[in-house]
């Protein structure tokens, strides 16, 4: 209606303006859509000013009829069509019949009103406790040594951090006096790129690193560099001469080879606060525990711990084992398997209290890069943890030795025999449990590229591109491939389009047998094969496209990646062990 039409009704149909009214839960015909309803009568036209509130404005009501006289003894009523309604009784008629409708239908009108009402207030209420949160995060800019946001359709690495700084209150008696905050407490969790499996890999405080030099960002926005240092225990990465988590994260993918996306760190209050949250996590000891240096007392077998005593429980080391850090740290496993548990349980995840205390003593506990600095990503790194069933969530230690330098040992070494194999199925995202596989309907698919002849070396024609390998890599391979394997029509092409995680090879299906002799002579498996279309080399023929990835070595270095983890010493967060 426009705006000169307005307060005219004359072109409304009634039947579709009847409205509930929810002062006296009766249905009033509104035939001004946009004017205010009441529940008392209008007034009719001539009425008094005072009448009322709009009295004159009112929409023009239809003329009323002539009551027709009623029908005498010898005065037949009026004959009505068959099967027509009833006439209505004598007096004013209506337009039409007012629409009658049910008791269920007026209930579900109102409710639905303030339902919505409800939704909109809780919305905005759960906006304003997300920002809450928000404020209780704090972040720290480790610039390039980890990434800048989170993905959530890809492997991640997340370097959890124990410090041994002295916060709070009560903390007195724990960690080393005026500590900087060491990392004393490591665990690199690697989460599959299909959510099947994840494993925690505890990288031991006491083990000789050599720390690489670490850019650190300063209050006031500038870049420092903070010098390496050689042959020193892995805990100094962090606190030592100013270093910042980026140098742990550094340092770890200096003796892994892994590298690390994000960190969180957390100090003693953490695990007090985080405990006592969801209303303390179950433990077991194998033997009574009273440990005057913890102060930690547990009777023989199964205990709950929050608090305080779960902070001693993760502290003591001369309660278990050869009262060592390696001993130490299996009780840890043993205690945040607990703690996933307990986080993901029905009595945790139904009960809102518990969430919201969880929620406050998460966010306010950890320190975390600005890559995941915000609520609504740690929500997602939570979530799509919580898709890897605790069955297959793996704890196991970074392979040590005793260090051969020492005559009383008190520091550990990498396993060079055993260590690199667990670090080659981390990279390549091999779980260490034992989980679904892939339909092996596809997986016989993969396989069957590399099953067929191979055509000689010299026939192989090759575009060579950089897709995440070191500078250079791309030179290296083709001075290898025609200098040493007798693949002279190759060429070095620069960089891809893309960074690539792995090295593929792509060829249409005519080159099938030039691309099973590269993946030979490259040492790719059949998964590095991607049958699709060639592209025309500078002398227009179609050539395979090699595309070195970031997993790429080095010419002439296998880039077969394991299909199996090595056996390791584990454990896994779904089961109960009682330390010893």
């Amino acid at each position: 209606m426009d705006a000169q039409g307005r307060g005219r009704a004359d072109n409304i149909d009634p039947a579709d303006q009847w409205v509930l009214n929810p002062n006296t839960g009766e249905y009033e015909l509104r035939l001004t859509p946009s004017a205010p309803q009441s529940g008392v009568p209008r007034p009719r036209r001539g009425s008094p000013a005072n009448a009322g509130p709009g009295a004159g404005t009112r929409a023009r009501r239809a003329p009323e009829r002539e009551s027709p006289a009623t029908p005498g003894p010898d005065v037949p009523g009026p004959r009505r069509r068959r099967g027509a309604p009833a006439e209505p009784p004598p007096g004013r008629r209506k337009g039409r019949t007012k629409p009658k409708k049910s008791k269920a239908k007026k209930i579900l009108l109102w409710t639905g009103g303030s339902m919505a009402f409800v939704l909109v207030a809780v919305s905005a209420a759960g906006y304003l406790y997300l920002k809450h949160l928000e404020g209780n995060v704090s972040t720290t800019d480790v610039g390039s040594a980890g990434k800048k946001g989170f993905s959530k359709d890809e492997a991640f690495n997340i370097l959890i951090i124990g410090t041994d700084k002295r916060t709070g209150k009560g903390n007195e008696g724990y960690g080393d006096k005026g500590s900087v905050g060491h990392a004393d407490t490591n665990i690199l969790l690697h989460v599959s790129k299909d959510r099947t499996n994840a494993t925690a890999l505890s990288i031991p405080r006491d083990l000789i690193v050599d720390v690489p030099d670490c850019p650190t960002k300063q209050p006031d926005g500038s870049e420092k560099v903070v010098p390496g240092t050689q042959s020193v225990r892995f805990n100094t990465s962090l606190g030592q001469d100013g270093r910042d988590p980026g140098c742990t994260m550094r340092t770890v993918k200096a003796v892994t080879g892994i590298s690390v996306d994000h960190f969180m760190m957390a100090d003693f209050n953490a695990v007090k606060t985080l405990t006592s949250a969801v209303g303390g996590v179950d433990v077991c000891v194998a033997h009574a525990v009273n440990d005057k240096e913890s102060h930690l007392k547990l009777p023989a077998g199964k205990s709950k711990v929050e608090g305080e005593q779960a902070l001693a429980f993760v502290r003591t080391r001369h309660s278990f084992g050869n009262q060592g850090d390696l001993d130490r740290i299996k009780v840890q496993q043993q205690f945040l398997g607990s703690l996933m548990r307990k986080m993901s349980s029905s009595d945790t995840l139904t009960n809102p209290a518990k969430l919201i205390s969880l929620a406050e003593a998460a966010t306010k506990a950890l320190t975390v890069d600005t890559g995941i600095g915000n609520v609504s990503t740690l929500k997602d790194v939570a979530l799509e943890l919580k898709k890897v069933p605790t069955k297959n969530i793996t704890f196991t230690t970074v392979p040590v030795l005793d260090n051969p330098a020492e005559k009383v040992k008190a520091t550990v070494v990498v396993n060079q025999s055993q260590a690199p194999a667990v670090f080659d199925a981390i990279k390549s995202d091999v779980s260490f449990t034992a989980v679904k596989q892939k339909e092996k309907k596809e997986k016989a698919e993969v396989a069957a590229r590399l099953k067929g002849t191979r055509s000689a070396a010299a026939d192989i024609r090759v575009d060579i591109y950089n897709g995440g390998a070191p500078g250079g890599s791309a030179q290296e391979t083709l001075n290898w491939l025609q200098n040493t394997e007798g693949v002279p029509k190759s060429s070095q092409l620069g960089n891809a389009a893309a960074p690539l995680s792995k090295t593929t090879v792509e060829y249409s299906p005519d080159q099938a047998d030039q691309a099973r002799k590269l993946a030979d002579l490259m040492g790719l498996s059949a998964s590095a094969l991607k049958p699709g279309k060639s592209e025309k080399n500078s002398q227009g023929l179609p050539a395979i496209v090699l595309t070195l990835g970031k997993d790429f070595k080095g010419a002439g270095v296998s880039l077969t990646t394991p299909t199996k983890a090595p056996e390791v010493d584990k454990s896994t967060a779904d089961k109960t062990v009682c330390a010893s």
